[in-house]
């Protein structure tokens, strides 16, 4: 098999590709990464690792995925449904309800496994997939603990606009577009696709962009996370279903089973854990990572807190 991914395979642990159905029926695609000296005749707690959004599981979801697999966790890095490697058509479609079952069927997947104690399940999302780790978390008591990393709540920043500055004019207007693009979808037979990231890698950020546009530029179209199957936007339409869809209006309801909120001490992002932080329940932590970014959390191995990760986890899947 190729290896494929945006950082090297470690030596400490197995690498196998699996796939299994969510509930709406669509096959999803995921790396799995086992201690390499794993005993299978004995049950290892297990992790589901989300990815960024308009990320693949070869990026930054793999790299949580096959370092906590060094430390003793049977974890999953899986593609959204429509997205990567996994199945659904139309392609790059975006859901926060099929993103949340997501994690869930990745909970089915794990939990059916004979290596694993399905009691001591746990998820991990980052970036947009952390307001989806939550939501699942929400209503699936099977995830034990739930751990987050740069944090975005993508239905509050595509409804409210960023830092909540969307008025209602603005919001009405937008919806009021979405909806002749419905039309002109249906006519065309397939959704509007935003240009995404270059389908190789760049040397340079284009002049001209938002501080916030460049992060993201410097991750997914530079050699550093580059990977051509990670487009970045989704069709448009999508957008609809998070305007009508919030992430986190019963995260108070995870407690009493514990949160990790890791966020960058520099990110731009910080709004959405800190705000997160404050509506869950007890017990809750919140950890941030000095001098760190929003997409450092993404693969700086040197500054993602594993030791606080091993340690949470650990303890809260015992």
């Amino acid at each position: 098999m190729t290896w494929d991914k945006t950082f090297k395979l470690s030596d400490k642990v197995k690498h196998e590709k699996v796939s299994y159905p969510n509930r709406y029926g669509i096959t999803l695609s995921a790396d799995m990464y086992m201690p390499k000296d794993m005993d299978t005749s004995k049950k290892y707690p297990a992790l589901v690792v989300g990815t960024p959004y308009g990320g693949v599981k070869e990026q930054g979801a793999g790299i949580y995925a096959q370092t906590m697999a060094e430390r003793g966790f049977v974890a999953i890095a899986f593609d959204e449904s429509f997205n990567g490697e996994s199945g659904g058509e139309p392609r790059h479609i975006s859901s926060p309800e099929i993103f949340s079952e997501d994690f869930s069927a990745g909970v089915d997947f794990l939990g059916t496994r004979p290596f694993v104690d399905r009691n001591r399940i746990g998820a991990i999302g980052i970036c947009g997939s952390g307001g989806f780790a939550l939501k699942a978390a929400q209503v699936d008591h099977r995830i034990k603990a739930v751990a987050t990393a740069s944090m975005y709540d993508m239905s509050r920043v595509i409804r409210n606009g960023w830092e909540d500055s969307m008025s209602a004019e603005e919001r009405n207007k937008m919806l009021d577009e979405l909806g002749e693009q419905r039309w002109k979808d249906f006519e065309n037979g397939s959704p509007m696709l935003p240009e995404g990231f270059p389908s190789e890698p760049t040397t340079s950020i284009p002049e001209g962009l938002d501080p916030i546009s460049s992060e993201f530029w410097e991750y997914y179209a530079m050699e550093r996370g580059h990977h051509p199957r990670s487009h970045g936007p989704f069709t448009a339409t999508s957008n609809m279903a998070f305007m009508n869809f919030p992430l986190m209006n019963y995260v108070d309801t995870i407690s009493p089973r514990p949160i990790l909120f890791i966020m960058g001490e520099k990110a731009h992002s910080r709004y959405f854990t800190e705000d997160a932080y404050e509506m869950a329940a007890e017990p809750k932590e919140l950890y941030i990572v000095p001098g760190a970014r929003h997409i450092d959390l993404y693969d700086r191995v040197d500054m993602i807190p594993f030791d606080k990760l091993e340690d949470f986890f650990t303890k809260s899947l015992s």
